[in-house]
């Protein structure tokens, strides 16, 4: 993170960045490819690029077999069988954006090989180059979708759904009894019972976000059946004597994380006239829901299912069930490896979390990367099994993987119908508005708006993902240039306090008969939501390595005196005679998020600071204290402020913020910013501090004033011994690293932050 001297001359340094190697196209690390054109498969086609948002092709000219396959393993496929010159797979539009690509064909994607550059071509559109990939999909492709199973797309079985037979059925929320019935070729059909297995339930149940089935009273289903049968004026009657009714048989093992990837057979063969469902009736389903989808007086009172669910976790996920995959293991949390990660193991971790099965099993740390160990590679589970730990597995460390091989799923969840109780009204865009929600007054459901007084980031975060727009990137108090819907503009929600976790506004704490301060209009609750967050994470192995003490004379203090960085006793000292005892350390703050950390405010209010010649863009954003074991403070030493940059990316990552003259400010998605143990303010004040054991503590962006995909890793925090004379810190680990019964509640947390204590 340290600062360039003001002076340093501008013009070499615009030069140094301004200039690029001309044969190679500017990095894209996020470049994408497709295959267009007729073809046999999705492994073949004509080979098009997007950049600035526009699709192009590229030329066929020096193309070869390594530049295909580079393309193909970018792709997601093993590599290239061959590619295709003279626009074999049709002629594209748009622009040519590459000619002359050259590649060694080791790179891992095509903005790695050299080309003219991007858009410079003396092509035609009938020099368009096509590939022919290796269908094999390679381990480190992006994801491996239910979809990708399911073959053309007017032959698939869609969805499946449940229709509720028995009016007990009707009334439940998620809906977890009743006939199964399947989308096909655009058409509900329902399934004949004759062969339906508790199997095929299973498989059913995964796909509408339930972890397991329940046995049916099929009898009782058989007598309203029959009762509906003998009435003459029955339309189901008339409807079961066509086949297009039915689907004819369905065998699945139950380990299938869709009934597309079971045998399924549409109608009776060919040629036969038999009716698809002789005597049957609807195949009846009912289903498990997993305990985040129960009503409250229907949870289980197994203590130990918590434990169990809390051996797995998903972090980062922009929606619910989604997210990063984490175990623990030796009291310890770390990550599952890519190699060999498919939608069977996927669907385990999901169904062990109270999901249904996996709609898709994400590779390359697509949903954000990790610190600490990888636990677990090539993790083969056969579907069926309880927990991810009774799968067959590899130690992550034994074959190469890094955190950019972290694996992530995509569970499929029950509708609860959330989604249509909120809206957002009067924004710029879909993402953006007023708060609008649908609560009961008076026996009535009604629309109306959510009071601002105390609505923040956590509120907003749930308003988001109920909306299914992912996370929230700014919580709004002031809204008055937002016009809400007409006839919703009263408030009908306030003293909304969600801790973060809910599905829904409707089911965070709020007022009873509804009180608002401000009345209705210009402060109605508002938010603005994104798909895509920052991550910060303190690098606690390091706050550890680098701790001492130092006596630091106060003459060379006064900057960071006029910065509140040393304990107030310091203002009764007489000044420049003595000393302060500061417990120093470095810190390396990385962005493990999926978007750029950025101050809250732009540079117009960014505050000046003369002495150390610095601009300060968030005023408090880290707080370091010392705590007694009881969490009392005893010590302290805030940054008033950090200058946000990249102090360091991982190789190949361009640099992209740098305080120096004034230049914009942040933290690029997996890149760090370090605070050398040496700089101003990276220190505890201890003067006042007897021997003991203490805590010492670190909370980054403590007031939330940025969005984070997540807040739990925020706090690091070690065990400090102090003789006096010397100090020791150990067992330092952000917030959620150790195991359950050792993580806080966000409420304790918050506490400690706060030092309420």
């Amino acid at each position: 993170m340290w600062f360039l001297p003001a002076a340093l001359p501008l013009l070499p340094l615009l030069l140094l960045l301004g200039q690029a190697p001309p044969s190679r196209p500017q990095s894209l690390g996020t470049m994408k490819l497709r295959l267009v054109g007729p073809g046999s498969g999705p492994e073949e086609g004509r080979l098009e690029v997007l950049h600035q948002g526009q699709w192009g092709t590229v030329c066929d000219d020096d193309f070869a077999l390594q530049e295909a396959t580079v393309a193909c393993r970018q792709l997601g496929f093993e590599g290239a069988l061959t590619w295709a010159h003279s626009a074999k797979y049709g002629s594209g539009e748009g622009p040519i954006w590459l000619d002359n690509v050259h590649c060694v064909g080791t790179e891992s994607s095509l903005d790695q090989c050299g080309s003219n550059g991007w858009g410079v071509s003396d092509c035609t559109h009938s020099e368009d180059v096509g590939v022919v990939c290796n269908p094999q999909r390679h381990r480190g492709s992006v994801s491996e979708r239910v979809s990708n199973a399911l073959g053309p797309q007017d032959r698939r079985l869609e969805e499946v759904r449940l229709k509720p037979i028995l009016a007990s059925a009707k009334r439940q929320s998620p809906v977890t009894e009743g006939a199964v019935e399947v989308k096909y070729e655009g058409h509900w059909r329902q399934v004949c019972d004759q062969g339906w297995t508790r199997n095929n339930s299973r498989v059913v149940c995964g796909m509408l976000g339930f972890p397991s089935e329940a046995p049916v009273d099929s009898h009782h289903y058989r007598k309203v059946w029959d009762s509906k049968m003998k009435d003459p004026n029955s339309r189901l009657k008339s409807l079961t004597k066509k086949n297009s009714f039915w689907i004819h048989r369905v065998n699945c093992l139950g380990t299938e994380p869709h009934m597309a990837n079971c045998q399924v057979q549409v109608a009776p063969a060919q040629g036969k006239l038999r009716p698809a469902c002789p005597g049957g009736m609807h195949a009846v389903v009912s289903c498990v829901a997993g305990p985040r989808f129960r009503p409250p007086k229907a949870k289980p009172g197994r203590k130990e299912s918590r434990a169990e669910e809390m051996k797995v976790r998903l972090r980062s996920g922009a929606q619910v069930g989604e997210g990063r995959v984490e175990v623990l293991m030796n009291r310890q949390w770390g990550t599952v490896c890519d190699h060999g990660w498919n939608l069977i193991s996927a669907s385990v971790v999901c169904r062990q979390l109270g999901f249904g099965s996996a709609r898709e099993a994400l590779f390359g740390a697509q949903l954000g990367q990790a610190l600490g160990p990888i636990h677990l590679s090539e993790v083969r589970c056969r579907g069926y099994e309880r927990t991810l730990s009774d799968c067959p597995s590899l130690e992550g460390s034994q074959n190469g993987c890094q955190h950019d091989n972290d694996a992530a799923v995509r569970c499929n969840i029950p509708n609860m119908g959330f989604q249509d109780q909120v809206r957002l009204a009067g924004g710029r865009s879909p993402e953006e508005g007023v708060v609008e929600v649908q609560v009961e007054v008076n026996g009535v459901q009604r629309w109306g708006a959510v009071c601002s007084d105390h609505w923040g980031l956590s509120e907003a975060m749930v308003a988001c993902r109920q909306l299914g727009l992912g996370f929230a990137s700014h919580a709004i108090k002031d809204t008055w240039y937002w016009q809400g819907t007409p006839g919703a503009r009263e408030v009908v929600m306030s003293g909304v306090h969600c801790s973060g976790t809910e599905l829904a506004l409707q089911q965070c704490q709020r007022h009873g008969p509804v009180h608002c301060s401000h009345g209705t209009g210009r402060f109605s609750a508002g938010v603005s939501c994104t798909d895509s967050a920052p991550d910060l994470v303190m690098n606690a192995q390091l706050v550890q390595e680098t701790a001492y003490l130092e006596d630091r004379p106060l003459s060379l203090l006064y900057c960071a005196h006029e910065e509140n960085c040393l304990s107030q006793s310091a203002d009764r000292m007489d000044w420049p005679y003595g000393h302060r005892r500061l417990l120093r350390f470095s810190s390396q703050i990385h962005n493990l998020g999926r978007a750029d950390f950025r101050p809250k405010m732009g540079r117009h209010g960014w505050i000046w600071h003369q002495c150390h010649r610095h601009y300060h863009s968030i005023e408090v954003f880290t707080h370091y204290d010392l705590l007694t074991l009881n969490g009392s403070k005893v010590a302290e030493g805030h940054k008033a402020s950090f200058c946000l940059e990249d102090t360091n990316c991982p190789t190949g990552m361009q640099r992209r913020y740098a305080c120096a003259n004034f230049g914009e400010q942040g933290v690029t998605v997996g890149c760090w910013d370090t605070y050398r143990h040496d700089i101003d303010c990276q220190w505890v004040d201890i003067t006042d501090v007897g021997p003991g054991d203490y805590i010492f503590q670190v909370v980054v962006n403590p007031k939330f004033e940025v969005a984070e995909s997540d807040f739990s890793n925020n706090m690091m925090r070690c065990r400090c011994k102090y003789d006096g004379q010397r100090v020791w810190l150990h067992n330092c680990h952000t917030g959620d690293s150790y195991r359950a019964n050792t993580e806080l509640s966000q409420e304790q947390e918050q506490r400690l932050r706060n030092n309420l204590i």
